[in-house]
């Protein structure tokens, strides 16, 4: 969702571009078939590096990347987000002396406990370009001593994607007319048996004024099933969806749930009220600009804030600056500048 726009920016103006898809993401709905909803070409390298510990993880793009990049030697990577291969890729940029150029740089959530701030960390540092999406990824850069001639603020990608496919998401039809939206991954709400079972008892009283869908992520739907939860009590539980449908969730729902930083910039686009599980965020506009609740571990404030929407109290706020659809003509820019 966020390579997607860049590279339709770049072959815009004449670049010569290779895909690698390093294979973290392997579910057939949480990735191949985002390339078709995108428009994009199949990858012209897939690592298919799959799942494991994240030093596993990281280990295995590393080893698997240096030789694309040796082979082929470009004069500069793109790496996005905060995931284990947007480090692992620009670790090994720098030691090969490559240029790595980060989109979404700058994002803290300034709790180190989390695997992507760790990544987001190490990638600024390494990187020679830094693309920001709001006012507070430049702040946070300069802070930690990187150059202001590196940090380009540009808004924000995944909004690129999110507006070109609106229209066909909006086209969609047979969602109930009032529902929470549900998603959940992160390790510290879905790995503990005893607090996903809170979690899921917090939504089912949710489930009793509204209808809750919740689309769950393969990590989730294994914790889910080990500790015997499953639909009922006002929960309809789907397998994970493509983007567009996805899309028209978030855009039609009467309040979502999730622990997800790309849902959390997405429903404060589409001025949707966002309740987030979460004590941090490294998107802190979406709280003071935009439609987003940090409601941290405090399920009764879940089900209270929960009501507040409901009562039609939800908290709507606006669109940061730049969050336009056009940051990745603004990436490319840069990017053929030199």
């Amino acid at each position: 969702m966020k390579a997607a726009p860049v590279l339709r920016a770049l072959a815009g103006r004449g670049a010569r571009q290779t895909l690698v898809h390093t294979g973290q993401h392997y579910d057939a709905n949480m990735s191949d078939v985002f390339f078709t909803e995108l428009g994009m070409a199949a990858p012209d390298v897939n690592l298919e590096v799959g799942s494991g510990s994240h030093a596993a993880q990281t280990a295995e793009v590393m080893m698997r990347i240096e030789r694309e990049l040796i082979e082929r030697k470009p004069d500069l990577v793109l790496v996005y987000g905060d995931v284990n291969s947007t480090m692992a890729a620009a670790l090994v940029c720098s030691k090969l002396s490559i240029r790595v150029g980060h989109v979404e740089a700058g994002l803290r959530s300034f709790d180190r406990t989390m695997p992507e701030e760790i990544n987001r960390l190490v990638t600024d540092q390494l990187a020679d370009v830094l693309f920001t999406p709001s006012e507070d990824g430049d702040a946070n850069l300069r802070r930690e001593g990187v150059a202001g001639e590196k940090i380009h603020r540009v808004g924000n990608v995944m909004i690129d994607t999110l507006v070109r496919l609106l229209p066909a998401a909006e086209k969609m039809n047979g969602m109930p007319d009032r529902y929470a939206l549900v998603t959940l991954h992160r390790p510290s709400n879905v790995d503990s048996g005893e607090r996903l079972r809170r979690i899921f008892r917090a939504l089912q009283q949710i489930g009793k004024e509204v209808e809750v869908v919740f689309p769950v992520h393969p990590r989730t739907r294994q914790r889910l099933l080990e500790n015997g939860m499953g639909d009922g009590g006002g929960l309809r539980l789907l397998g994970p969806l493509p983007y567009i449908e996805f899309l028209a969730l978030q855009k039609q729902a009467t309040v979502v749930i999730t622990d997800s930083g790309g849902v959390q910039e997405e429903t404060t686009f589409l001025q949707v009220p966002c309740l987030t599980l979460r004590t941090t965020t490294e998107r802190p506009v979406t709280v003071s600009m935009g439609s987003n609740v940090l409601v941290g571990e405090d399920l009764e404030r879940l089900k209270t804030e929960a009501a507040r929407v409901l009562s039609g109290q939800g908290k709507r706020g606006g669109i940061p600056a730049l969050w336009d659809g056009r940051a990745a003509e603004r990436v490319a820019a840069v990017v053929m500048k030199g």
